[in-house]
């Protein structure tokens, strides 16, 4: 059972998942102190309604819910970019790590591709001949 486990954690698609899960916590903070930092004094200020940080008033002094809050927005975006070198440093480069050990590149360059001049897609192995979506010849070059 724990063998099983073991195999289930290492595949790419689980840390793949995890990456992709820690991004979009960090970004969704980012998201909601851009919304509630930038956006909504804007529309509190053209809604006519109207606090000591780095920003700007929009509205009446002292009407914190008109007040453009750069500071924390600045914070925030710190934040996500701390965050993400956290996560590059503790998941993505000890997996990249234990997968050469097992000779697998993740992370890496893709693999060179070909494009058909027929139909464009462009995910052709190099070496092909004939376009695997509309049988047109490929050059070789």
């Amino acid at each position: 059972m724990l063998k099983g486990f073991k195999a289930f954690l290492l595949r790419g698609d689980v840390i793949v998942v995890a990456v992709g899960l820690a991004i979009a916590l960090a970004f969704s903070t980012l998201i909601k102190s851009f919304t509630s930092d930038v956006i909504e004094p804007l529309v509190t200020r053209a809604q006519g309604k109207n606090p000591i940080s780095l920003g700007v008033q929009l509205g009446k002094t002292g009407n914190t819910s008109t007040f453009m809050n750069f500071g924390d927005l600045v914070s925030s975006i710190v934040y996500f970019f701390i965050f993400m070198m956290v996560v590059y440093a503790v998941i993505v480069v000890p997996y990249k790590t234990l997968m050469a050990r097992r000779g697998q590149s993740v992370f890496g360059e893709p693999a060179p591709t070909k494009t058909c001049p027929a139909c464009l897609s462009d995910d052709l192995p190099p070496a092909a001949t004939r376009c695997k979506y509309c049988t047109s010849e490929l050059s070789a070059a």
